[in-house]
């Protein structure tokens, strides 16, 4: 593979909502570009980017895919992002490898929820922006209904630039604005010139003369000098065009449109060309800030300064181990080099560095600032940065997503839980989404994620990978149980069975505190316990307080007083007493009006306006109490409520069919409050029955 610096490298990743023809769209380009000798389809799993099992199997993207190829005097790195919600972390990882996005949108769905969250993606991370409006040739599209959508969600700044001539609801042609060539496709798709129509674009209003004023409008804003020869009516050249809209991109000012067919290959080599023209390179890009010490700096993507790489994103292959996909920011990165990790400080020894085009890996020996190469076999993590021992600095990942949707995690088989532990370990270290951890309070082990799809397709890895089954369910709710009023009870532990017996005997008071630990006094007055059996009380009921007598929850907000009792010179021991204690805790409990408490989170939802009507309305059927609501942003408002956990667990899918979503929330645990008792039965058994599972 030839060698190319900064000035020549382009990395653009393809995202949109799902569905919108990105992987489709991708292999047109590889397969127009030449790097594929086929024009592989999804429903047939034939496709580049799309070669993981799983993928296969649900004809959809799940992971991001690099495919590297030469096209001109260019390198293109092109990422295929998934558009599904669920793995919105693995669009994050490579709208932070790219320079530029490429957003498709469907000519006949037109713009989404995805298409929004792409577009804001990009514009947070400060990249480029193009649009791409796919499936054209279908009979339902309408290229000038989702150009209108375009102009009115995102705004002035949309550029047209590959059009489609239509007649009679049927395309006849498509015209390079830039250019002013119009060229028709045959059956193979390739590309013949045509003159230029003079009639109408479609049956609105727009118009070849319309549009190219648009395109002159847009270029003016980006230059000073081009503006004043707008406005003394002065026609812009060829050059100044693309070089108004290769700038435009670059300062965010400009976010051209084309239009494709990935399945007859229309358009697909006019973009490659725009490709070249119109897509700033990784060397003209906005710079990258880094962290030394208390100090920030600017990255100069220049091979001759100190490297530095950042690790968008991990995968373990099966085959290869482990692969760390390092995004050069600066300098230059070759096998067998000694680089230092950031976070750990620690010393990582750089092995065999691959370039890829889907699963296929084609070995290179270095690569300079600008690229994206993987790394095979390192102990860094997504989010690390990679760096020459003279300039150590840490670039910032963005924040993923967190998990927001949970199940508890129970092994299929017998003897697997070591596997899952592992093969769990594995799949969280890809995907930042994901998080698998036991519950403190519950014991459970739990894996959270974006979805119920997430959660499937974690689970299917898990097993296709690494050979363990597991089962999913419902996690428990952390219940506690607590006393309301004070009492007092005995506890009187006798027994004889030959030599010595067995003799403890107390009297404790139980009452209410603020406290989720035992809190333990004695009060003994004359001897009737001695001090030495007074630890043998404590932990006696220490070992009682796991279980209520409810639910069998742990108690908390208890305080017990040893106020009396008695005791055998010969048959006491400290066995005895703790039976004691355990005989008057139950006593006392029973008698102390107890309650099951149920966790309360503080839950922050944040949703479109139009939205918020509904959210509240669930949250009052779900038992929450909405305590605010404040704007965040344009069009959005963030709902405050206390919410009780036991009524959440499915509220993120709610969410996100309400707000089709756009909605987000988190939520943090508040206090706890009594258990409504209408409900009480109903929580009584479902713990007995998860007890007995």
């Amino acid at each position: 593979m030839n060698q190319f610096h900064a000035d020549k490298m382009k990395n653009i990743a393809l995202t949109g909502h799902h569905g919108s023809g990105k992987t489709s769209l991708a292999e047109a380009l590889l397969y127009c570009a030449g790097v594929s000798d086929r024009h592989g389809k999804i429903a047939d799993g034939t496709t580049v980017c799309d070669y993981d099992p799983e993928e296969i199997k649900r004809k959809a993207s799940i992971t991001t895919a690099l495919a590297g190829f030469q096209y001109e005097d260019y390198w293109l790195n092109l990422l295929d992002t998934p558009g599904i919600l669920d793995f919105a972390g693995e669009e994050i990882s490579g709208i932070t490898a790219a320079d530029t996005v490429l957003i498709t949108v469907s000519a006949k769905s037109g713009v989404r929820v995805g298409t929004k969250k792409a577009y804001a993606t990009a514009k947070a991370l400060n990249k480029a922006t193009m649009f791409a409006i796919t499936k054209i040739d279908d009979k339902d599209a309408n290229f000038y209904n989702v150009l209108t959508e375009l102009k009115t969600v995102f705004g002035p700044t949309v550029c047209p630039v590959v059009v489609p001539v239509i007649q009679d609801a049927k395309i006849v042609s498509y015209v390079n604005l830039i250019e002013m060539k119009a060229y028709q496709y045959d059956k193979s798709g390739k590309a013949v010139e045509m003159e230029v129509p003079s009639i109408e674009m479609a049956e609105k209003e727009y118009r070849l003369d319309g549009l190219m004023t648009a395109i002159t409008e847009a270029v003016a804003e980006t230059d000073e000098a081009l503006m004043e020869k707008f406005f003394e009516g002065e026609e812009f050249t060829q050059k100044e065009l693309i070089d108004g809209i290769h700038n435009g991109m670059n300062k965010g000012l400009i976010t051209p449109v084309v239009c494709t067919s990935a399945l007859t290959m229309a358009g697909i080599d006019m973009l490659l060309k725009e490709f070249e023209l119109l897509v700033p390179s990784a060397k003209e890009v906005n710079s990258v800030q880094a962290v030394s010490g208390d100090d920030v700096i600017e990255l100069a993507c220049d091979n001759s300064e100190p490297l530095t790489a950042l690790v968008c994103k991990t995968v373990a292959d099966a085959f290869v181990g482990k692969m760390s996909f390092l995004k050069i920011l600066s300098g230059k990165i070759s096998s067998d080099m000694t680089v230092i990790n950031s976070r750990t400080g620690a010393e990582e020894k750089i092995g065999k560095l691959y370039t890829l085009v889907g699963k296929k890996q084609i070995e290179v020996k270095s690569a300079e600032a600008g690229d994206i190469v993987v790394a095979v076999k390192i102990s860094a993590g997504t989010g690390d940065t990679l760096c020459s021992s003279n300039r150590v600095v840490t670039v910032e990942m963005p924040a993923f997503p967190n998990p927001c949707y949970s199940m508890a995690v129970r092994a299929k088989n017998q003897g697997d839980e070591s596997k899952i532990s592992s093969g769990m370990q594995r799949i969280i270290e890809e995907d930042s989404t994901l998080s698998y951890i036991q519950d403190k309070l519950t014991k459970e082990q739990i894996l959270s994620g974006l979805g119920e799809q997430h959660l499937e397709i974690a689970v299917a890895k898990l097993k296709s990978k690494f050979g363990a089954e597991i089962k999913l369910s419902v996690p428990q709710v952390a219940y506690r149980e607590t006393i309301r009023k004070k009492v007092e009870a005995e506890g009187k532990h006798k027994k004889q069975s030959g030599g010595h017996g067995q003799y403890g005997h107390v009297k404790i008071a139980f009452e209410p505190c603020v406290s989720d630990e035992l809190i333990f006094e004695e009060k003994i007055f004359g001897g009737s316990v001695p001090k030495n059996y007074f630890p043998a009380v404590e932990k006696g009921l220490q070992e009682c307080v796991k279980k209520g007598v409810l639910a069998g929850c742990p108690v908390v907000g208890l305080k017990a007083i040893l106020l009396d009792g008695s005791y055998h010179p010969v048959d006491s021991s400290e066995m005895a007493f703790k039976m004691a204690a355990s005989i008057a805790y139950k006593d006392g409990m029973r008698k102390a009006d107890p309650v099951i408490l149920e966790p309360i989170h503080t839950l922050h939802v944040t949703a479109p306006d139009d939205n918020t009507g509904d959210i509240m309305g669930e949250l009052n059927r779900r038992r929450g109490r909405v305590l605010g609501m404040q704007p965040v942003g344009k069009g959005e408002t963030e709902i405050t409520a206390e919410v009780p956990v036991r009524e959440m667990h499915d509220f993120a899918m709610y969410l996100r069919q309400v707000t089709r979503g756009m909605g987000s929330f988190t939520m943090e645990l508040l206090r706890y409050e009594p258990l409504p008792a209408n409900l009480l039965t109903e929580v009584i058994t479902a713990i007995s029955v998860a007890n007995e599972a």
